[in-house]
């Protein structure tokens, strides 16, 4: 499933990330890579603060929907 069906607060594990190499190398430099742990923080018209790696990371809609868990 995306990260964007993911509840704030659920652990989940990254499985997946779609998009050009641009996006997933800098998906990569936040931490978002496979078999992470992500946890959902809170969400606001699809954007989204998400806590990986002990940090907390918005994102927009946009690269949220690239991330599969």
């Amino acid at each position: 499933m995306l990260l964007t069906m993911a509840k704030p607060g659920e652990v989940n594990y990254i499985k997946k990330i779609t998009g050009k190499d641009q996006i997933r190398k800098f998906l990569a430099t936040l931490g978002f890579v496979e078999g992470e742990k992500v946890t959902v923080v809170s969400e606001n018209g699809g954007n989204m603060i998400i806590n990986i790696k002990e940090t907390r990371v918005a994102l927009d809609k946009r690269l949220v929907n690239r991330i599969y868990v």
